[in-house]
């Protein structure tokens, strides 16, 4: 658990940077710190291994106050990831991730066994273990950062706006690789992005903060998005949150359509007898792989004719990539995939729409129901 006390930062006689910050990550989970630029999000972040003295307040790891923790033992304890990875140029990857462990007095061979299961563990190839930071694309740069970061299985990370520096698809993959390593270990993390999607998609915890480094919010994804505090946190979070708030939402068990489907090869004439507009392809696993225009056809499908634009939901989703699924394709209706990949179905957006209210008629009628309970009143008696 890292926690913050009344704390406060000012340089000078300026105005603070964190203003009588108060917040708890809690222990195995990822809390979030997002806002504006100057904020005081990194300077946050920063005080929690000291490499930036709090003017005042308190910053505690599981209820030690850091001030009166030996700084190399703190920081070693502490693993801390930066934008651009900040890798030793001169020093290869394995021995990159080695780092931390061998300043702990690990064998060589020791740390280098440590840092080849980490370099895995992150999605890199291990022939990659030899190269030099320079010969690496900037996704695997700062996958080496996290295996680093890792490396002493430090109970805290602190992680600096970590991925912002890479292209999105790019960042897309290292955002869901963080997810499956923070699943399997659990770490205490704190997180700095300047990005609510990203906030969102990551945090346990979200915590809001105004210019000047005060605490504006601080709550589950789910209920910042549903119930933002103010108008500063509703305008930040944005005004499509309740599209975004649908990927908290299970999808329920909808009824999927029959949907005829077509190979890679079919002929035109095997593609016009389906008779719709637009023709789902499956790859041979029965993995959708993209739509094609009938119109289009004028030779045995390959994927040059495929149209990608349309998502694939999967049944064990949430409502949001049920009706993202449905939007974005071509033929308007959404595919839908098994938990494998396969192809079981498609969608249309209006069933999903009245799914989602659905949902919000069972949900006011919980509440109702529980406030009537709340009061000792039954439905034929409550006022």
């Amino acid at each position: 658990m890292i926690r913050f006390d009344g704390v406060t930062k000012t340089y000078g006689g300026g105005p603070p940077a964190v203003d009588h910050l108060t917040l708890e990550a809690a222990t195995g989970q990822i809390s979030v710190l997002v806002g504006p630029s100057g904020c005081g999000k990194t300077t946050t972040l920063r005080m929690v291994n000291r490499l930036i003295a709090p003017t005042s307040g308190t910053v505690s790891i599981d209820g030690v106050d850091t001030a009166t923790m030996d700084l190399t033992q703190l920081r070693r304890g502490i693993g801390y990831v930066i934008q651009h990875a900040g890798l030793f140029p001169h020093r290869t990857v394995v021995d990159n991730v080695a780092t931390v462990p061998r300043l702990l007095g690990w064998t060589k061979a020791r740390a280098r066994s440590r840092a080849m299961e980490l370099i895995e563990l992150v999605g890199l190839e291990p022939d990659l273990a030899k190269r030099y930071p320079a010969q690496l694309s900037g996704g695997q740069q700062q996958r080496v950062g996290v295996a680093r970061a890792l490396a002493a299985d430090p109970p805290v990370m602190l992680m600096d706006e970590p991925f912002s520096a890479v292209d999105p698809v790019v960042r897309e993959q290292l955002q869901q690789e963080f997810l499956r390593i923070q699943a399997e270990l659990g770490k205490t993390t704190l997180f700095v992005t300047h990005d609510i999607d990203e906030a969102i998609k990551l945090g346990d915890r979200v915590a809001v903060l105004r210019v000047g480094g005060h605490l504006a919010q601080f709550d589950a994804p789910e209920k910042l998005l549903s119930d933002p505090i103010d108008d500063f946190v509703a305008e930040f979070v944005g005004r499509d949150r309740g599209y975004r708030a649908l990927a908290f939402a299970a999808a329920p068990a909808l009824p999927l359509r029959d949907e005829a489907t077509i190979a890679l090869g079919a002929t035109p004439d095997e593609v016009r007898s389906v008779g719709n507009d637009w023709v789902l392809a499956l790859d041979d696993d029965k993995a959708p792989i993209g739509w094609v225009r009938t119109a289009a056809v004028d030779r045995p499908v390959d994927r040059t004719l495929l149209h990608r634009g349309g998502t694939v939901a999967r049944a064990n989703g949430s409502l949001r990539a049920l009706l993202d699924a449905a939007l974005s394709s071509p033929s308007g209706r959404g595919v839908v995939a098994d938990p494998d990949g396969r192809f079981i179905g498609t969608v249309l957006a209006t069933d999903v729409v009245s799914a989602i209210q659905r949902e919000r008629d069972a949900e006011r009628a919980s509440q109702a129901q529980a406030g009537t309970a709340a009061y000792g009143l039954d439905e034929e008696n409550a006022p």
